[in-house]
């Protein structure tokens, strides 16, 4: 933070939980201090009760990036949604809006036959897209199974995989671990955290404030859904930090394994190798 600060930068949040206001400790989201020395985009949208989608991710951050370069300076990319960054580098297909109504009823199909189900039917119906998304990624398996039932045509054949020409050139950074033990060590110790901070109580107070369920999309992203569960006693107080360690485990093992199918993306060692690049 201290060299961006010396820096011409301005970040863009690519932090699909970032976007939802309230949603602090378990985002990770850079305190008011921070925001007052860098400016950020795209960090605090929406409401938590509210819908957030992709398309329109791409479609401000485009906007933020055109503004930053206006004033002279270099926008900063920063986060960890790749689905964010696979559309702000390739694009969108013409699909679908979302349907609240779909969505609830595939929400409900899977709290009584489990998602596992859910993934044997896309199977069924999209074979491509059942072979890319892995049976423990429920929000593109419902978004897919939606897909479907809007249009009744499966979502890999509407995904026409065009790339979009960016009107900037992008250099892209990845911060790979090469030690698995420590990135669970620095996981655990995040969470740790994350809890002692009053994890737990913010999504109480977020509970009262706003009118959210288990299925909102805020509610759904790694921690939150953990300590919802817990909240309705649906998992026990002491299995809450477990659960959420291994989930968000699994999150970084996705991440990875995303960031590994990207192409141009040069790894480093650490965020100062990113901003001293722009020296």
């Amino acid at each position: 933070m201290a060299l961006a600060e010396r820096l011409p930068l301005e970040i863009v949040s690519m932090d699909s939980a970032q976007v939802y206001r309230g949603l602090d400790i378990g985002t990770a989201k850079p305190s008011a201090g921070e925001r007052s020395r860098v400016p950020h985009h795209l960090v605090d949208v929406v409401d938590p009760d509210e819908s957030y989608s992709t398309g329109r991710w791409r479609t401000q951050a485009l906007a933020c990036i055109a503004e930053i370069l206006d004033r002279g300076k270099t926008p900063l990319i920063v986060g960890g949604t790749m689905l964010y960054y696979r559309a702000l580098t390739e694009g969108l297909d013409a699909l679908p809006p979302a349907s609240q109504e779909v969505r609830a009823a595939i929400s409900a199909e899977a709290a009584e036959r489990g998602w596992p189900a859910l993934h044997a039917e896309l199977a069924r119906v999209d074979p491509a897209a059942a072979k890319r998304i892995p049976p423990a990624d429920v929000q593109r398996i419902q978004r897919a199974l939606e897909v479907w039932r809007l249009t009744g045509h499966p979502l890999s054949a509407l995904q026409t995989g065009k790339r979009p020409a960016l009107p900037f050139e992008l250099r892209a950074f990845a911060l790979i671990p090469d030690d698995r033990e420590a990135l669970n060590r620095r996981i655990a110790e995040r969470f740790d955290a994350m809890l002692a901070a009053g994890l737990i109580d913010e999504v109480r107070t977020l509970r009262g404030r706003y009118r959210l369920s288990a299925a909102a999309p805020s509610m759904r992203a790694v921690g939150y859904r953990e300590v919802w569960q817990c909240l309705e006693g649906e998992i026990p107080a002491a299995a809450l930090r477990d659960r959420a360690i291994a989930a968000t485990r699994q999150l970084a093992k996705r991440q990875l394994t995303w960031l590994r199918s990207f192409r141009d993306v040069q790894v480093v060692s650490g965020a100062h190798d990113v901003l001293h690049s722009f020296l």
